[in-house]
């Protein structure tokens, strides 16, 4: 079996309005947080920023203290089974602006409610619910 770590985040921007939460649509079809493996000699946050960089264009990265969500789930790929594990930290920004990289179809900015019902996967949803226990969700 192979073995994959990625490091990912929720990331929110503060609008008059409330909290909006940044949604990747996949190639695959579904609608998750920005995540990417870790690479050689980087620290999970440092993954974390440079593939909000590279998926988002975003570079303002605040993140928030007290929240660590580990996920792990198997998939195949070529053939082979693939167990990968998640670690997705609560992050701010004060972008806005979406740079989409090729690796994503689109994108979207929703509040909390429309976001956990957007979001595709029931470990993603959970990592919301959690971050809704801290009081993030307004």
């Amino acid at each position: 079996m192979i073995e994959e770590r990625s490091a990912g985040a929720v990331l929110f921007n503060e609008t008059k309005s409330g909290k909006i939460f940044l949604l990747l649509n996949y190639p695959s079809g579904h609608w998750d947080f920005v995540k990417g493996n870790i690479e050689n000699g980087e620290t999970l946050q440092q993954t974390v920023i440079r593939e909000i960089r590279e998926e988002t264009g975003i570079t303002d990265v605040e993140f928030i203290d007290g929240f660590e969500d580990k996920i792990e789930y198997h998939y195949q790929r070529d053939g082979d089974l693939v167990h990968k594990e998640v670690v997705f930290f609560l992050a701010k920004t004060k972008t806005i602006d979406v740079k989409i990289s090729h690796e994503h179809l689109g994108f979207v900015w929703l509040s909390f409610d429309d976001a956990i019902k957007k979001l595709t996967y029931k470990n993603a949803k959970s990592a919301m619910n959690k971050i809704k226990k801290l009081g993030f969700d307004t």
